[in-house]
């Protein structure tokens, strides 16, 4: 999810070195890989040492940069202007060594970005969408960074304007468009938008026939539902950025005034609110990672209190959806992974769920959508997804379902707004494949192609290939790797690679098409995708095997997609660039750890590094609900003895390390400026190498860098240009 060119953590340390040596055949050298493609580095930034230390579990822990958090943090989140003057001066002064680093890249970088924007289509528009008496849709007027979102009536007429987004953003340096909800008679629109990167939005209510907002305002707004056309729900983010509090607002009165519908108290879990596709009930749904609960309120009815579905249950998932007088459920109950079940409206607890989907083994059921005469379903098997549907009424073993030809794919589930209807759309794209959008109307199951992504520099996939290839594990588990290069490249192990992987919460990273990578491609280098434990690519089983004591398999199977990758002749080691973002960021600080000369270079992006630390901290936005996932070192010594096993910042050591490029923002409210900036004082303080260290802060935003199609472009030729830059192509 944090590709640089998307479209969208047991072992003590030194028996994890060891263990990787003896495993992959790994020595820990000393030799110095890449130096001299950095050559004539600067005097690199020192950051200060302050020496503190907390004793967890009679354990004492040293952390000579913890002063780098800034006590202030929650203010300097909103507002960068008041981080502390010392570290704003450490981060700056690390800003200016990756300048001075990168240099002589800025021709390059230039080229990049004009090449990745050759491909994008300026003045691109939607395939418009039936919802009620308009077809809606957006579109890019050519040169704009934001879009415009228009509606035609069906009864014929002229486009309007919803929200002209470039409009909004003109006064910002950040700007993202959070909600967009249209009320349930067509004539208002609820939208909301941060303009900080600190994902704190704030909410207005437009009048789509006047074009101006009312006098509605709302702050540090999570999501939103209409129940009607004059009452709307709304979650609210509290301090500490947990979206916590469901209130109910009624259009013209005081946001003082709003009623506390729900209030989540378990810090673990985090609270959203929707209105379901049949426009019977608002859903609250409350939970964390592996573990929810689902309350109904009915539309006709906002001011009742919400009614559970079933009460919440350790490790049961599950989402409603609405059909005539049944809910259907998807969950985990008895099914690890997934089945589908049918509820009464009238009494939906879990004693009367009876299976309707069931549950096979090794199929994940991704998502589920209802219309009032379909049921329609997303299903992954061996790392492949299928979109799978059936009428109301009919045995599911008679589903029809979707199928595709190429060797791996990437397909994004797209049911329609409205609920009377059998049209459905889906979109196709695989690494040589641009983006198709689809319509399939049920009833009839011709597939119709409405748009196809097109690009204006040329495209020719006969140019590429695309390859699904298994990399085996140090535990003998088939580890998924999916390729994409020029048919031109000799593989013989003299090409560079830029490997990704993510690996983390049971989300699985598609083999999609992406533009930009074709920049790195086209020079010469293989794409991959490891799709490692910890994604559900090939099952729950595959995501509950990396999670707790088991998150090492994460690490592992990286080094195994990389290390087959080598023995197969696509790459060769030390010509290899691995690259993940936020928990993919641990994956790479993980594994360059581990085998550092398997690597030329590594992109870490925003990455979840000073595990242990944050894990320990409970005043932070999302370590409650991350416990889930490592476990809870404050209270399980088993716990805090695995997390510090492989925390990226707890292991480093003094060794030669290659060259890394770190990212940070100091507006990130998921992962914290300081925890990148302590890795990389502390990296920097230990390597025995003279390899570049760079850390790029975005001084301005936070998790997701820069806002705008074309101004995120920039982030991705930087990147693009270390990694050409590190395995010796600048």
């Amino acid at each position: 999810m944090f590709d640089i060119d998307d479209e969208n953590l047991h072992l003590k340390a030194l028996e994890c070195h060891s263990r990787s040596c003896a495993t992959f055949d790994l020595t820990l050298s000393e030799q110095v890989h890449n130096m001299s493609n950095f050559p004539a580095l600067p005097d690199a930034p020192v950051a200060e040492k302050r020496p503190t230390q907390q004793t967890v579990h009679g354990v004492v822990l040293n952390d000579d940069y913890h002063w780098l958090r800034a006590e202030n943090w929650q203010e300097a989140m909103r507002d960068p202007a008041k981080l502390p003057s010392d570290i704003a001066a450490y981060l700056n002064a690390e800003n200016d060594y990756y300048e001075a680093a990168m240099a002589d890249t800025i021709a390059l970088q230039k080229e990049l970005v004009a090449e990745m924007r050759g491909r994008i289509k300026e003045d691109d528009a939607s395939v418009a969408r039936k919802n009620g008496p308009y077809l809606y849709g957006r579109r890019f007027r050519a040169g704009d960074e934001h879009p415009v979102f228009e509606r035609t009536p069906c009864a014929g007429g002229p486009a309007e304007i919803s929200l002209d987004v470039q409009v909004e953003a003109t006064a910002y340096d950040y700007f993202n468009l959070g909600a967009f909800a249209v009320s349930p008679d067509h004539q208002l629109l609820a939208w909301s938008a941060d303009t900080s990167g600190a994902e704190f939005y704030t909410l207005r209510i437009r009048d789509l026939k006047t074009g101006k907002d009312t006098g509605d305002v709302l702050e540090d707004i999570g999501s939103i539902a209409w129940a009607d056309p004059k009452t709307l729900f709304y979650v609210r983010v509290d301090a500490n950025h947990r979206p916590n509090k469901v209130f109910r607002h009624t259009l013209g009165s005081d946001p003082a005034e709003d009623v506390l519908v729900f209030e989540e108290k378990d810090p673990r879990y985090h609270t959203g609110v929707g209105r379901m596709r049949s426009g019977a009930f608002i859903s609250i749904q409350t939970g964390m990672n592996d573990e929810n609960e689902t309350m109904i309120i009915s539309t006709s009815a906002p001011e009742t209190p919400p009614q559970i579905i079933a009460p919440r249950r350790t490790g049961i998932e599950y989402t409603a959806h609405h059909q005539g007088d049944h809910f259907v459920i998807l969950t985990n109950e008895s099914a690890v992974d997934f089945k589908v079940v049918l509820t009464p409206v009238d009494a939906p607890g879990a004693e009367n769920w009876v299976d309707f989907i069931a549950h096979e083994p090794g199929r994940m059921i991704i998502d589920l959508a209802c219309y009032r005469d379909w049921t329609i379903w997303l299903e992954r098997s061996n790392a492949l997804p299928h979109v799978r549907f059936v009428k109301t009424g009919q045995n599911p073993q008679h589903a029809q379902t979707i199928t595709f030809e190429e060797e791996a794919y990437s397909l994004g589930f797209d049911p329609s707004p409205e609920y009377d209807t059998d049209d459905f759309r889906f979109v196709y794209s695989s690494p040589t494949t641009p983006l198709q959008t689809y319509s399939y109307p049920l009833s009839t199951g011709k597939q119709v192609l409405l748009k196809e992504a097109e690009i204006p520099s040329g495209h020719d996939p006969a140019q590429y290939i695309t390859r699904r290839i298994t990399a085996q594990s140090h535990d003998g588990a088939g580890v998924p790797v999916t390729i994409l290069h020029h048919k031109d490249t000799v593989l013989d192990g003299s090409a560079p690679c830029l490997l990704y992987g993510y690996g983390s919460y049971g989300m699985s990273m598609p083999a999609s098409f992406s533009t930009n990578r074709l920049s790195l491609v086209d020079r010469g280098f293989v794409y991959a995708i490891a799709h490692v434990r910890g994604g559900e690519e090939k099952g729950r089983n595959w995501y509950e095997a990396a999670k707790f004591d088991r998150k090492v398999n994460s690490f592992y199977d990286m080094i195994a997609a990389g290390q087959t990758l080598a023995a197969e002749g696509y790459t060769s080691q030390g010509q290899i660039v691995i690259q993940g973002g936020s928990a993919g960021g641990l994956l790479v600080g993980a594994v360059v750890n581990m085998a550092p000369d398997l690597l030329a270079g590594v992109i870490a992006d925003v990455p979840f590094v000073d595990v242990l630390n944050t894990i320990l901290d409970d005043t932070l936005p999302l370590t409650p609900g991350e416990w889930s996932q490592w476990g809870n070192p404050i209270e399980n010594e088993d716990a805090f003895a695995d997390i510090r096993s492989y925390s990226p910042y707890d292991n480093v050591v003094p060794q030669a390390y290659p060259a890394m490029l770190v990212t940070a923002g100091v507006s990130d409210p998921r992962v914290t400026y300081w925890e990148p900036a302590k890795w990389v004082a502390k990296l920097r303080a230990t390597k025995t190498d003279g390899n570049a260290l760079l850390l790029r802060t975005n001084m301005t935003s936070g998790h997701f860098g820069k806002s705008g199609r074309f101004a995120a472009l920039e982030d991705a030729a930087r990147s693009f240009a270390f990694a050409l830059k590190a395995v010796g192509k600048v």
